[in-house]
This record gives C-alpha cells, sequence and structure tokens, in this order.
C-alpha cells in the first residue's frame, strides 16, 4: 500500500477503513484534525476552532495541559504496564486521591478503559451483592454501548441492535424532565410523580437490584432535575433495599460546578460510574466506585469480574495529574462561576429566538433546546428521524457555526454546550455568537 501524504488520502483512508460512530457510513466525512491546544483544535489547513462541547464533554482541562502530558510520559518510562493482580504505586496514589473528592460514603474501585465498561461492572456488581436480576434505567438517558450498557440505555442508540441490545432484566421509567414532563405533570403541583412512578415499578417488578440514573443527563438533554427528586429516590431506594448507582460519566469531575452532580443535593449513590473527564479524555480510564459494605459482602464472596486492562498504569497516572491540576486551578469553583456567565448569555438568546423552547444547565453544562413551536413544544426533529437517516436540522445549524469556527455537539433536537472548564468568558462570547447567528435557519422554520 503507497504512503499516505495529503490530508485527502488521510480523509479518504479514514472512511475506507474505519467505522464512524453512530452514522450512516456513506455520508461520512471527517475533518483532518492535527493539533489541539487550550480551548481550540487545528485542522490541517490551520483553521481554529473553538471547542464548545470539549470534545464528547470530555476534555475537562482543555487540550494539551502539561502536567497531564508529563504525567503520561513519566509513566512510560516508569511501568508502562502490569497485570491487574498486581500492586503499584500509581494504583494506591489515585485510590487515595479519589477518597478525598469523591462522595465520602464510596471506598472501593474498581478501574476500566471506559464509562460503557464501568457501567458493566456496576450492574455485575449490583447483581452479585443484591442476588437480585432487575435494573431499572430511564428513558432519555444513555450508559455506553456494549451490550448491557446499551441494554441500559433509553435513547434510540438502542434501537438498530434490537431485540439483543434490549438484554434481560433491563427496564425503563420516566426521565425527570419539567420542561417537556414525559407524564404529563406541572412542577412543582406534581409531588415528584416521575420518582412515585418509579417506586411504583420497583414495588411491582420485584427483583430489583439497582436504579441507575445520570444525575444530570447528559446527551440526551442536560435534564436538571427538580431539588426534591435525588433525595426522594435515595430514600425509595433505601426503603425497598435497592442500590442506586449514579452515572456520572459525564457530569463528573466539575462538569456542573461540583466534583460530581450528587453534591449538589448531597446524595451518596451505592455505585458511582465516572470516565471522561477523570484524565480531560487524554487516555481512556473509567471508574466504578462503590461503598465499603457492597466491598465486604466479596470477602467472602467470589467477585467475578476483571479485565486485561485493569488498573492499567498509564491510565492511572494522568488521572492523578487532571486530578491534582484541577484542584491547583480551582477548576470545580471556577466551572460554577463561569457557568453562571455561560447560562446568562444562553437565556438572552432564548428571549431573541422564537426556535429555542427551554435553556437550562448547571455549572459548564447547559442544553439549548430548539422547537418549532413554543406553546406546543413541538421539535423539529424526532428520535425516528436520526436512526433513518433523515437530515436534522441541529446538524444543519452545527455545520454552520462549524464554519465560522466554533465546534458544538448537537443531538436530535438539542445542543450540548460544555466547554473546557479553562475557558475565558471572551471565548463564551465567540461561542454564543456563533450560535446566534446560526439560529436563524431555525427562527425560519419556526412558528
Amino acid at each position: 500500500m503507497p504512503e499516505v501524504r495529503s490530508s485527502q488520502e488521510i480523509v479518504h483512508w479514514t472512511r475506507e477503513l474505519n467505522y464512524g460512530t453512530w452514522r450512516f457510513q456513506k455520508n461520512w466525512n471527517p475533518l483532518h484534525i492535527v493539533d489541539a491546544e487550550g480551548c481550540y483544535f487545528i485542522d490541517v489547513d490551520g483553521k481554529r476552532y473553538l471547542d464548545f462541547s470539549s470534545q464528547l464533554m470530555c476534555v475537562n482541562l482543555g487540550h494539551k495541559n502539561p502536567a497531564v502530558i508529563r504525567a503520561i510520559e513519566e509513566q512510560a518510562r516508569a511501568l508502562p504496564y502490569i497485570a491487574p493482580s498486581y500492586a503499584t504505586d500509581v494504583r494506591v496514589e489515585l485510590s487515595r486521591l479519589l477518597t478525598e473528592v469523591l462522595p465520602a460514603n464510596l471506598g472501593k474501585f474498581f478501574f476500566t478503559t471506559s464509562g460503557t465498561e464501568a457501567n458493566e461492572a456496576a450492574f455485575k456488581i449490583a447483581r452479585m451483592y443484591t442476588g437480585r436480576t432487575k435494573i431499572i434505567a430511564r428513558y432519555r438517558s444513555y450508559h455506553g454501548s456494549t451490550m448491557a450498557s446499551i441494554g441500559a440505555t433509553g435513547d434510540p442508540r438502542r434501537w438498530p441492535t434490537e431485540p439483543g441490545a434490549k438484554g434481560p432484566g433491563f427496564i425503563f421509567a420516566p426521565e425527570v424532565n419539567c420542561y417537556d414532563c414525559p407524564i404529563k405533570h406541572t412542577y412543582p403541583g406534581c409531588d415528584i410523580a416521575c420518582a412515585s412512578y418509579l417506586e411504583h415499578m420497583i414495588e411491582n417488578e420485584s427483583d430489583v437490584a439497582a436504579v441507575i440514573v445520570e444525575p444530570v443527563v447528559g446527551t440526551n438533554g442536560v435534564l436538571v432535575p427538580p431539588p426534591e427528586y435525588l433525595p426522594r429516590l435515595r430514600r425509595i431506594c433505601d426503603a425497598h433495599g435497592v442500590l442506586l448507582i449514579a452515572d456520572e460519566v459525564m457530569s463528573g469531575w466539575g462538569r456542573t460546578g461540583k466534583w460530581f452532580a450528587v453534591n449538589h443535593w448531597n446524595v451518596q449513590p451505592d455505585i458511582l460510574v465516572t470516565a471522561k473527564g477523570i484524565t480531560s479524555a487524554y487516555v481512556p480510564l473509567g471508574l466504578c466506585a462503590t461503598t465499603r459494605e457492597i466491598a465486604a459482602h466479596f470477602d467472602d464472596h467470589f467477585f467475578a469480574h476483571g479485565h486485561t486492562y485493569e488498573a492499567h498504569p498509564m491510565t492511572l497516572a494522568p488521572a492523578v495529574a487532571a486530578i491534582r491540576e484541577m484542584q491547583r486551578m480551582g477548576l470545580v469553583e471556577r466551572s460554577a462561576r463561569m457557568g453562571e456567565y455561560l447560562g446568562e448569555r444562553l437565556n438572552t438568546l432564548r428571549e431573541k429566538h422564537p426556535s429555542i423552547g427551554d435553556v437550562r444547565g448547571l455549572g459548564l453544562f447547559w442544553c439549548v433546546e430548539l422547537v418549532k413551536n413554543r406553546h406546543t413544544k413541538e421539535r423539529f426533529n424526532t428520535m425516528r428521524d436520526k436512526i433513518s437517516g433523515k437530515p436534522l436540522l441541529v446538524d444543519q445549524i452545527a455545520a454552520t457555526m462549524m464554519k465560522n469556527g466554533v465546534a458544538v455537539n448537537a443531538w436530535l433536537s438539542h445542543f450540548v454546550i460544555a466547554p473546557p472548564l479553562i475557558i475565558e468568558r471572551e471565548q463564551i462570547d465567540a461561542g454564543v455568537a456563533a450560535l446566534d447567528a446560526a439560529l436563524a435557519l431555525a427562527d425560519a422554520q419556526a412558528s
């Protein structure tokens, strides 16, 4: 095979030899990226793009943080790999550091290489510990792409691989969505009916091992629950002996203005799953953290889980560096502070654009949801449109923003705006301005 030289060849061979994720392959035309730094990434022609969603809501420290890169280099020289049955300095260093930032009740850790794998571990642990089978998840959720984690996923990415991907033992409850309630209630008069319905499911299903929730839903719309929801859910789980799993793959690591989203409501889960921002995505690492009560069960019961790359030294060292960088720069507090400014700017857009139905978020984690009509809340596209390959309006708007040097994550009918935690006000202004201009496409179709 001849040597690849031109950018055109790079794109050609990428398409020819690789799968593009979550898409029809015939329309995939990936942009050739050669560099990234701070809040920007750079294409082969030298054009800079403001990374307004931190890639896949994961590059929390921004690109090329020197301390994290140095940790990767040093670990590669010291010990690039050892099997998970051995003890290492970096494993202990990260584990002890995690006890400083995670909810205080979590004290036993299983390391993976993705959030998907961390959720797989959580499901197995919950079932082994409780002796029960069923996992209650929610619609408008995403928990990963492997068979159990996609089985627990409520969004349409599960559909094409059914019935196999539905998996035994996964059932769905209504999500908490006060903008467009799936059970047609209105907050606060609803008395958190979505949580009450979930309790009804536990009582009528029986054999429920755990409930898994994204404390703040991620890709499916940054759904922020009302203050009563998670404390109520914690009490429900306790009353029925059901474990509460918090999927903080996206909402963790300062993204919402707290170390973890559950901290906003002082709720302690039995199992917390995270990934992405734990290394700022420089190296793949996931984490399944459990209480010591759960851990004690396996002193006398076989722990039936593991894999080759568990506690891989090359994944752990950058996590230590990333956490220390967050502490050094005060990025959790900064996320809360800059998030208030970002929220103000986005709400200003809502007043201006009839196509914006809702703006919601916490910290530097925001959603702008588009609607054809604010009164009916009808969206421009449906979940079925995504799976069938119909062009989505949000993708057209995102493409227009990309031409103007701003990259944003679009999904179905909304944008997830989650810039690096190091972003400056001027960069927020630039990103919001690009969205402001591009929304003319939606306004023209709104009624």
